[in-house]
């Protein structure tokens, strides 16, 4: 019965505390009482004495039960351990033991969570205490007024463990799905350590230390709050005269307490890593990564400067001057209007009009040519470009000034024969009614019978039944109508057909806002060659040098972005079957790449896991009579059909059409390659058919290199990218495989040294948090 009432009030029975056995033990309850009981004190000192009785009943409580730092024994379901201490013999932590003792250490029970949070209570009021003897030290003379405490909030620890424990593990992956609670950091070298630790029972002090740390950082707060309380002093340290301010004292308590929480949590995530590729914003550092300055830039000193005028910049892809005269200009914070005269082949010739030659880059101040980059250069050192701008600001472009790209202007999206077969089907579309109909217990909207469309077709071409259903299978093959199930091409009979743009899933995708073209589809070879020009047109002019930076508000309102957006309205029809592998894997990327870009200029940015699922699953594009989301083109199409991480179904069903288009096998460097407009991802580039393969070799070499996988040798810790925890599977069966993989692309004494570790199992692996910004 002793025992039984030990252990219902918190106790630990341990042999160092026999002697003190007759001592009361503090539990949750007597702590509680403790602290309420200070309601009708009298005064200040009164409190600090209690809470100095306390304290050395926390020293005497943490000697009882801190004998191995390792073990927490628990008392609480198995009798007393006797221990008798023998001459001459010693355990590891230098304690006399019999071997007895020894035999019996495997078989202790994990600690009583009771007592774990007893402790972590205990602990944290001695530190409360010392915060607040400032505040208080003056006030012992007043009396207190009556303070209901609650301490809630340290009993919930209780009964959420499981929570605290993951809390801070658990990261939403890029398509949106949440991470199962995983731990960051795994050791390749401690896992057989950790099963034979783990067979014996001693995996529970590294949760119980978890939780007492937490433990800690909440009751300083709480018992920092309720001595405050009891003072009857406010945050700021005025006295607290109503109940009304006493109330919003407390509410604004609980919320510094909240905001504790959360930089204790912010912090200890910093702490796992320094690496953060673009947190550097208004923040310098050194080589080292040490941080010098923290400046804060204001919103006027980042946006252009207001002008009545106009700026003409003139360039060329591929040209060195022109990059610099782009970054001289955004530091003078001067707006301006790119012509690139590979894009805009006239006005090569309206540029030697004006200029007497075609040498790029020419600026252009309203009518007053300014020069190329060296005389932007001369002007600047002299102080006279200070003029020029003030010229360009107070006055309206002439009738003289070169014009902006105007709109399709050399666009060659438009241009073509007309189809007559779209002909057909536009007049078709507006004969036969289309109707709601049922088939196989499902509705399906706007469709039409196989015989009405052979009554239309025999009737409008002359044509007997049979050539009409021919025919009608011709337009489907061309994928201007096709089967609500695809069950057949085309027959004549009560079969359900839809009109491609009819459908619910083509007419939401972004590329089809008007419809079916009435251009005769273009071979995919020229509009893939085409969408790559202008991705290097718009990679070159609104995104920085690195790749890591891009001006989405000035690609939104670009010309070469709009030409872009009619150029991907003739992928409707397009055939993809027989393209190449080379040819295939330079399209997709380059395409996902400004998918991603015009996603974000559509739907903005995603701000959590919902956003970024709808974001990669929702914005399509209608692809050769087949929508691809952003999800698609990465894991079914460039994956070959793999399942995204931490899914269970595949982006392509059996009898989908689009698995004839996914590749015959993964290809692992599309991760590098594939930019979603996070900051955390890989460099924006352009990639070309001819180079594919040995684009995305330096494509891996730049984001490994880059931060992707930092190996530090002192300590024998690797900190990788999420991105290859996320598909790990592309790159080797284990850990050790996708490391191996990864160490290819590093520098050649780095890698040796990775493969060093990897061979003697000293290598411990922490994963960088991956930042879900905005790359602008």
């Amino acid at each position: 019965m002793e025992k039984e009432d030990a252990i219902m009030e918190g106790s630990v029975n341990h042999p160092a505390a026999e002697k003190e056995a007759n001592e009361p033990i503090l539990n949750n309850e007597s702590v509680k009482n403790k602290v309420s009981s200070q309601r009708n004190l009298g005064s200040i000192p009164d409190v600090l004495q209690e809470v100095n009785t306390v304290n050395d009943r926390m020293d005497e409580q943490e000697k009882k039960i801190s004998v191995d730092n390792s073990i927490l024994h628990s008392g609480a379901e198995k009798s007393q351990v006797d221990t008798i201490n023998e001459p001459g013999k010693e355990n590891s932590l230098g304690e006399s033991t019999s071997s007895s003792s020894l035999a019996n250490k495997n078989e202790i029970d994990k600690p009583d969570l009771d007592q774990v949070l007893i402790l972590g209570e205990l602990k944290s009021l001695k530190s409360g205490q010392e915060r607040s003897e400032a505040e208080m030290s003056g006030l012992s003379g007043k009396k207190t007024d009556c303070v209901k405490v609650d301490l809630k909030s340290l009993r919930e620890t209780n009964k959420n463990l499981d929570e605290v424990v993951y809390e801070e593990e658990a990261e939403p992956v890029f398509d949106g799905t949440e991470e199962p609670g995983m731990g960051v950091n795994r050791s390749l070298s401690a896992r057989s350590a950790h099963r034979d630790s783990e067979a014996q029972g001693y995996v529970w002090p590294e949760k119980a230390v978890a939780l007492t740390n937490f433990v800690r950082s909440k009751s300083t707060v709480a018992v920092s709050t309720v001595l405050r309380h009891l003072s009857g002093k406010s945050d700021n340290g005025k006295d607290v005269t109503t109940e009304e301010d006493k109330s919003k004292c407390y509410e604004k308590s609980a919320v510094a307490s909240q905001e504790h929480e959360m930089q204790a949590v912010s912090q200890k995530t910093a702490e796992r890593t320094g690496w953060n590729p673009l947190s550097l914003i208004g923040i310098l550092r050194d080589d080292t990564g040490n941080r010098l300055v923290e400046t804060e830039v204001s919103p006027e000193a980042v946006l252009p400067i207001a002008m009545k005028g106009r700026i003409i910049l003139y360039t060329r892809l591929g040209c060195h001057e022109s990059k610099e005269a782009r970054l001289f200009l955004h530091r003078k914070r001067l707006r301006y209007v790119e012509v690139n005269i590979d894009v805009y082949p006239s006005r090569k010739m309206e540029l030697e009009k004006i200029a007497g030659d075609s040498v790029v880059p020419r600026v252009f101040f309203n009518e007053v040519l300014i020069g190329g980059w060296s005389e932007l250069k001369s002007l600047d050192e002299s102080g006279k470009l200070s003029e020029k701008i003030e010229y360009v600001v107070d006055e309206a472009p002439s009738f003289e000034a070169p014009l902006p790209p105007l709109s399709g202007e050399d666009d060659l999206s438009s241009s073509g024969s007309i189809d007559e077969l779209a002909v057909i089907v536009k007049k078709m579309k507006q004969s036969i009614a289309l109707k709601d109909r049922f088939y196989k217990l499902r509705r399906f909207t706007n469709c039409f019978l196989g015989s009405e469309a052979v009554d239309f077709l025999s009737e409008d071409q002359y044509l007997e039944r049979e050539e009409a259903v021919e025919f009608g299978r011709k337009l489907a093959i061309n994928l201007f109508f096709q089967h609500v199930l695809d069950e057949n091409v085309f027959e004549d009979g009560n079969s359900l057909y839809r009109f491609l743009d009819d459908d619910p899933f083509v007419s939401q995708c972004q590329n089809i806002p008007r419809g079916l073209t009435e251009v005769k589809p273009k071979p995919i070879i020229e509009i893939s060659s085409r969408l790559r020009f202008l991705s290097h047109a718009i990679f070159e002019a609104y995104a920085s040098e690195d790749g890591r930076h891009v001006d989405y508000r000035s690609i939104h309102g670009s010309e070469e972005f709009a030409r872009y957006l009619r150029t991907t309205e003739e992928l409707q029809r397009v055939n993809l079957k027989d393209m190449p592998r080379e040819e295939k894997l330079a399209f997709f990327i380059n395409l996902y790449n400004m998918m991603a870009i015009h996603a974000i200029l559509v739907w903005g940015h995603p701000s959590g896991p919902m956003e970024r699922r709808k974001l990669f699953g929702e914005f399509k594009y209608v692809i050769g009579g087949c929508t691809y989301s952003l999800s698609a083109i990465h894991n079914g199409v460039l994956r070959s059909n793999q399942r995204p991480p931490y899914n269970l179904i595949k982006p392509f069903g059996v009898k989908d059409k689009r698995l004839k288009v996914a590749l015959p096998y993964p290809e692992p460097l599309v991760h590098f390659a594939l930019v979603n407009g996070m900051r955390s991802g890989p460099a924006l580039r352009c990639y070309s058919p001819g180079n594919i393969d040995k684009e995305l070799v330096e494509s891996a070499h730049d984001f490994l290199r880059d931060g992707g996988l930092i190996v530090d040798l002192s300590t024998k810790v690797a900190y990788v990218s999420k991105i290859l925890r996320w598909f790990s599977v592309d790159y080797g069966k284990n850990e050790v495989e996708v490391l191996k993989h990864a160490a290819n692309y590093l520098d050649s004494s780095v890698s040796q040294a990775l493969l060093e570790l990897l061979a003697n199992s000293q290598l411990k692996v922490v994963y960088q948090p991956y930042d879900w910004g905005l790359n602008n």
